[in-house]
C-alpha cells in the first residue's frame, strides 16, 4: 500500500483494514500484530492506531489490555454504519445487505408516510416537490440517487419526528447499492411512483400514503432481484 500523508493514510488504513475483517480475511478473535501491521501497510504507527480507533467504533476491533487489539464478532459490528455495508458488499454480501435493508425499510417507511401525511406542512410538501423536480432533471447516476436521497429525507422530515428524521441511515447505503446494481438495466421513470406518495400526503391521506410508500418499496425490490438473480423473499 502506497503511503500517503495527513488524513489520506488514515483513510486508506480504515479502509483496508475494515475490508479485510469485514470479509473474514482476519478472522474473529485474531489478536492483530500491530508491528507486523504496520510494516506490511507501509504506515506509521501513529496512523495505524488512530485507524484502530476508527474501527473500534464502528465495532470491529477492541483493545483489552494484556489482550492487546483483537478482531470482534460479527454481532458487535454496526451493521448500520455505511462503510460496514459497503464493505459488506465488496466481500459478496450485497444480496444479503439489500434484502436487510429492504426490509427494515419496508417496515419503516410506510408508516413514515402515513404520520408525514397527518402532520406535513406547506414547507414539507415544498421540499418534496423540490426533489421530485431534482428526479426530472437528473442527468447521471449521481444526480438520480441525489434527487432520491433527497426526497426520502424528505418524507422522513415531514412526519415531524426527530428520531424518524435520523433514520435516513437505512436509506442512504440502500440506494447507493441499488443504483450501483440496477442503473442502466431499467427504463422506468422514477417520478411517477414517488409522485403518488406526495400526492398522498399532499390530501393527509395516511393510508393511500403507506400504500404509494409500500408499492415503490416493492417494486425497488423487484427490479434489484431481477438484477442479482434473487428470488422474491429468498434466504
Amino acid at each position: 500500500m502506497t503511503a500517503y500523508s495527513g488524513r489520506g493514510v488514515h483513510g486508506q488504513t480504515v479502509a483496508a483494514l475494515g475490508a479485510r475483517i469485514v470479509a473474514g480475511e482476519i478472522g474473529d478473535g485474531v489478536v492483530l500484530d500491530l508491528t507486523e501491521l504496520g510494516r506490511e501497510l507501509d504506515v506509521s504507527m501513529t496512523a495505524l492506531r488512530e485507524a484502530l480507533k476508527v474501527l473500534a467504533a464502528k465495532g470491529l476491533v477492541e483493545a483489552r489490555q494484556k489482550r492487546g487489539t483483537y478482531v470482534r464478532s460479527r454481532e458487535h459490528w454496526n451493521l448500520l454504519d455505511s462503510d460496514v455495508i459497503r464493505w459488506r458488499s465488496e466481500a459478496g454480501d450485497t444480496a444479503e445487505v439489500l434484502r436487510d435493508l429492504a426490509e427494515v425499510r419496508a417496515v419503516l417507511e410506510p408508516a413514515a408516510a402515513s404520520l408525514a401525511a397527518r402532520r406535513r406542512t406547506d414547507e414539507d410538501l415544498a421540499e418534496l416537490d423540490a426533489a421530485l423536480a431534482d428526479m426530472r432533471t437528473a442527468a447521471d447516476p449521481a444526480a438520480e440517487v441525489a434527487a432520491d436521497l433527497r426526497w426520502h429525507r424528505g418524507l422522513l422530515r415531514a412526519t415531524g419526528n426527530q428520531m424518524l428524521t435520523r433514520m435516513d441511515v437505512f436509506i442512504e447505503p440502500a440506494l447507493r447499492l441499488r443504483d450501483a446494481l440496477v442503473h442502466g438495466s431499467s427504463a422506468d421513470d422514477p417520478v411517477p411512483s414517488h409522485a403518488a406518495v406526495v400526492d398522498a400526503v399532499r390530501r393527509g391521506d395516511p393510508e393511500a400514503a403507506a400504500a404509494a410508500v409500500s408499492a415503490l418499496l416493492t417494486k425497488a425490490s423487484h427490479d434489484v432481484a431481477e438484477v442479482i438473480g434473487e428470488s422474491e423473499g429468498g434466504r
